[in-house]
């Protein structure tokens, strides 16, 4: 189970867990690249501060910087990824994203009335895209980027709709 989703214990009778994820890994690369950068950035400019009277306030100056700059482009975009996540049981598909604040939408499998995907090249390279759920609540349609094993997502998710107007809720 991912951390900041649906623990088990908030399931309803008969409900199960169908899949549980984050977002595509693919939102981490230019966190990632900025991290080697800001790093190499930082390192080459403590070995090239020439030798003055103020050299200590100089290096901690450019260490403080560099740990702003990897807070802002890195730690930041890294902790959003971490706790976003995606709980698709047999009764709901649930949205879970914040950092200090927490922010929960639930989508009831009854509501929603049209399930879409779309991809561009690369994301179909990755197996990731845009994931859109049109319901009948007040939202109308949530548009959700980077769903990983976006085919498999979608297809549960269709095979779940299915299934509720059906009416066999529980999805066996």
């Amino acid at each position: 189970m991912l951390p900041m989703t649906l623990p088990d214990h908030h399931l309803t009778q008969g409900e199960r867990r169908v899949r549980s994820f984050h977002p595509h890994w693919k939102r981490l690369v230019v966190p990632f690249i900025a991290l080697v950068l800001i790093a190499a950035a930082t390192g080459a400019a403590l070995y090239f501060i020439p030798d003055f009277e103020y050299v200590s306030y100089a290096r901690i100056a450019v260490v403080v910087i560099g740990l702003i700059l990897l807070t802002i482009w890195s730690f930041v975009p890294y902790l959003q990824w971490k706790n976003t996540g995606y709980v698709l049981t047999t009764h709901r598909f649930t949205i879970s994203t914040g950092v200090l604040n927490k922010s929960t939408d639930e989508i009831p499998i009854t509501k929603v009335n049209t399930v879409s995907s779309d991809q561009t090249f690369p994301e179909r390279l990755l197996g990731c895209g845009t994931l859109t759920v049109e319901s009948a609540g007040d939202r109308g349609e949530i548009v959700l980027k980077d769903i990983p094993r976006i085919q498999d997502v979608r297809t549960d998710l269709f095979r779940l709709v299915e299934d509720a107007s059906d009416g066999e809720v529980d999805g066996r």
